[in-house]
This record gives structure tokens, C-alpha cells and sequence, in this order.
């Protein structure tokens, strides 16, 4: 992968300038451009106080190999729905985690991921853009190069990118649609749950109500914000927790896991600056529940 700049005015004094103003290149990544001697200045290597003038090219080479080793390579069906030099998008079932545990170290999604880039001759470490649990179902978007992680991160932080879920939820909703709007901290005396908390991070969610049923309502939400376990714990707030979720709720006969798919993702790709929408389909369970 590589990035290029032709300088065109006198705005810029020298290549630094332009790799922070153009390709809004984190420290920590310039650190290792320039470690790896990959900054170039009309095709020669060059230090970033190196000053520049109109006509110049300035160009990024990140085709360098990264270590994965902490992650074994497991052969894996992947769902993939979208692929191309930047990044890779799965569609994620139930029950797999997305990162390596003591429980988990080599049926993660990330296993098969890093032996996906083995197989086709991608070094690079093991980036996953978004998380979900173990037990949601839905989009993972993995990148193949450090600046694609940050990028998309960046968007995330602005709220340019875009994240839609389909839930089903306990008993039925009066409103057609809403705000929840609910700071989220964790939970004293627990490393995984977390709860409404006025000294929490703020978590904002929208919701959509597609349907009531007997006794229970399919619903799409919508994130603002992304903490863990955010649309879990406002559902319970709601008084309407998640199907199935045994953390925030109780089991379900209806459904053996918690009932949420990441559905679809919108964001401006990194490269090509274009509006990207992506969708994963329903997984059989949930759609189930849906027509029934």
C-alpha cells in the first residue's frame, strides 16, 4: 500500500507538514515509516524536515511485513462479504469471539483471519476495526494496513461511521422510535458487566421499532456512541432486554444467544474517499423469530 502527494502551492514547508495534514498519519505510525526508511521525496528517501516546493511527490510505502505470531493460524470457513487491498469484512456468526482468550486461542474469528493472510501472502498483524461479542452475530471489518485501523477509527469517533443493528427484544415497545441516551461504566466487582452509571462514558443509541409480536419486538437500532456492551445494557435500561441475553436478561426458549446481528455499516473508505455500504443478511435464528 501506498500513499501519494504532489505538492501544488507554497502552503506546505516541509515533508512532515504535508504527511500530518494529508495523510493525518498518527505518531505512532510515522515512528514506524520512518524507522523503515518508507518516506519518500521524488523517489528518494528523505528525513521529514526535508523541505519541499511546488512540483514535489511525496509518497508513503507500507509495504512492509508485520509479525503475527501471538495468533495461530486456524483454517476457517470465513462468511466473507467484501474484500479488497484495505480491509476485509466478515460476516460473523454466533458463538465464535472475534480476539484470541485463554478459552478461545485458536477458534477465534482472528485464527482465521490470520490464516486467510497467510493464504494469500499478507504479513501484516491482525486488525480488527469494530468488536462484537462472542455471541452477536454480524459485520467484523478487519484491516490490512495500519493507517486503514486508524482511519476508519478516526471516522468512528466522529460519528461518520455508521452502525446499524437488528435486536429482538423482551416484550413489546410503545414507542415507534427514540433515544437512548444513558452514560455506560462498568460495574463495580465485575470485569465483563457493565451498567447505567452518571459517572459513565456517554452512550447514545437510537431505535426503530419494526414490529411488535406476541411477545416480544424486533427493533433497529442505530449507534451514536460505541461502548461495550452498549445496546445490551440500554435495552435492559428500557425496561426490554436483548432475547436471550443471560447476562442483562434471561435465557430464552425462543433463542439459545443473545438476539442482536451487526446488519450494516456505512463509512467513507479510506483510498477512494467514496461513501461504502456494506450489509450482512439475518442469520437463520433471528429471521425465524422475525416471521414467525
Amino acid at each position: 500500500m501506498e500513499l501519494e502527494f504532489k505538492v501544488k502551492d507554497n502552503q506546505f514547508f516541509n515533508v512532515k507538514e504535508i504527511i500530518k495534514s494529508q495523510f493525518q498519519i498518527s505518531d505512532r505510525l510515522l515512528v514506524k515509516l520512518k524507522r523503515e526508511k518508507r518516506i519518500f521525496l521524488n523517489g528518494k528517501p528523505v528525513y521529514v524536515t526535508e523541505k519541499v516546493k511546488i512540483g514535489d511527490v511525496i509518497k508513503l510505502d507500507m509495504n512492509f511485513d508485520e509479525a503475527s505470531d501471538n495468533i495461530v493460524p486456524t483454517k476457517m470457513d470465513l462468511n466473507i462479504i467484501f474484500k479488497d487491498d484495505y480491509f476485509l469484512v466478515i460476516n460473523k456468526p454466533a458463538g465464535i469471539p472475534v480476539h484470541p482468550s485463554c478459552n478461545h486461542y485458536e477458534n477465534s474469528l482472528s485464527n482465521g483471519v490470520k490464516y486467510y493472510f497467510n493464504s494469500i501472502g499478507l504479513n501484516k498483524k491482525i486488525r480488527p476495526v469494530n468488536r462484537l461479542d462472542k455471541d452477536t452475530s454480524g459485520i467484523v471489518i478487519f484491516a490490512k494496513h495500519e493507517y486503514i485501523q486508524e482511519m476508519l477509527v478516526r471516522q468512528m469517533k466522529n460519528n461518520t461511521f455508521k452502525k446499524e443493528y437488528i435486536a429482538i427484544l423482551d416484550g413489546n415497545l410503545n414507542k415507534t422510535k427514540g433515544t437512548i441516551n444513558a452514560p455506560i461504566s462498568r460495574k463495580a466487582g465485575s470485569i465483563m458487566e457493565r451498567e447505567i452509571s452518571e459517572d459513565g462514558e456517554t452512550a447514545i443509541s437510537h431505535f426503530e421499532l419494526i414490529k411488535n409480536f406476541e411477545n416480544y419486538c424486533a427493533v433497529k437500532y442505530t449507534l451514536e456512541t460505541g461502548r461495550t456492551h452498549q445496546l445490551r445494557v440500554h435495552s435492559k435500561y428500557i425496561g426490554h432486554s436483548i432475547l436471550g441475553d443471560t447476562l442483562y436478561g434471561t435465557a430464552s426458549d425462543l433463542i439459545s444467544r443473545q438476539a442482536l446481528h451487526a446488519q450494516k455499516v456505512t463509512f467513507i473508505h479510506p483510498i477512494t474517499k467514496k461513501s461504502l455500504t456494506l450489509e450482512a443478511p439475518l442469520p437463520q435464528d433471528i429471521q425465524n423469530l422475525i416471521r414467525i
